[in-house]
């Protein structure tokens, strides 16, 4: 194989690995691959019509983010959700994300300020469940993570906003996992939203942090109260 056919061969490599992860990934995400199932490397290479390796190099890329774990001798499987992780993961997220609005204000910017308008805006104007549904709207949830990230975008650190961007979707996956054993989501939490925002405008550092971090808090409650009356499974 001359240098420029292997150079080819691992493009196309790394392309059907990328392919994989991006719909596994959003497939965990949103629930509908559920917490426990088991990923069999075989069946996901003849779904995606992939070979073996670009689908374990996608599993391991997952793994690393905490939303695939592998056993010994059993092979992939989607992450499991519980209280404890949520716990860990809203509180590290009041830390984190409180501290990045904070920055963000300091070295706010037109942009920042019209970033964080538009992104509040435009999730007001989006429906939180499809019409006629009690299915939660795809189109919210990716408004609602613009708008968090629009607040953060403003820190001066990729890193930070990177990790946010992670655990927020962590987030929606407990979310969305509730969905499929309740109906009771929170709702779209507009006011505490708005709360933020506004006192982000205002400049008002101490005023935005604890918004937010009240508005972490709620949902963690909400979320709380779901996955103690979880079914047995």
């Amino acid at each position: 194989m001359s240098g420029s056919t292997r150079r080819v061969a691992l493009a196309g490599k790394a392309a059907a690995s990328s392919v994989v992860y991006e719909r596994l990934r959003r497939d965990i995400v949103e629930g509908a691959l559920m917490p426990g199932a088991k990923l069999a490397i075989d069946a996901i290479s003849a779904r995606y019509e992939v070979g073996a390796n670009p689908v374990r190099e996608a599993l391991n890329r997952l793994a690393a983010e905490d939303l695939v774990t592998r056993h010994d001798q059993r092979g992939f499987f989607v992450a499991e959700l519980t209280l404890e992780k949520l716990r860990e993961l809203v509180m590290t997220r009041r830390w984190l994300e409180t501290r990045a609005i904070e920055e963000s204000m300091r070295h706010r910017s037109v942009e920042w300020e019209e970033a964080v308008i538009l992104g509040y805006h435009r999730l007001a104007r989006t429906p939180f469940r499809l019409e006629d549904s009690t299915t939660p709207n795809p189109v919210w949830e990716e408004r609602h993570r613009a708008f968090h990230l629009a607040l953060l975008s403003g820190c001066g650190s990729s890193w930070l906003i990177d990790f946010c961007a992670m655990m927020m979707d962590q987030s929606v996956r407990y979310r969305n996992v509730s969905s499929n054993f309740s109906d009771a989501r929170r709702g779209d939490a507009l006011a505490e939203h708005k709360a933020i925002m506004e006192a982000a405008l205002d400049g008002d550092a101490a005023r935005a942090a604890e918004a937010l971090d009240l508005h972490y808090r709620l949902t963690f409650e909400a979320l709380e109260r779901l996955y103690s009356n979880r079914p047995a499974t």
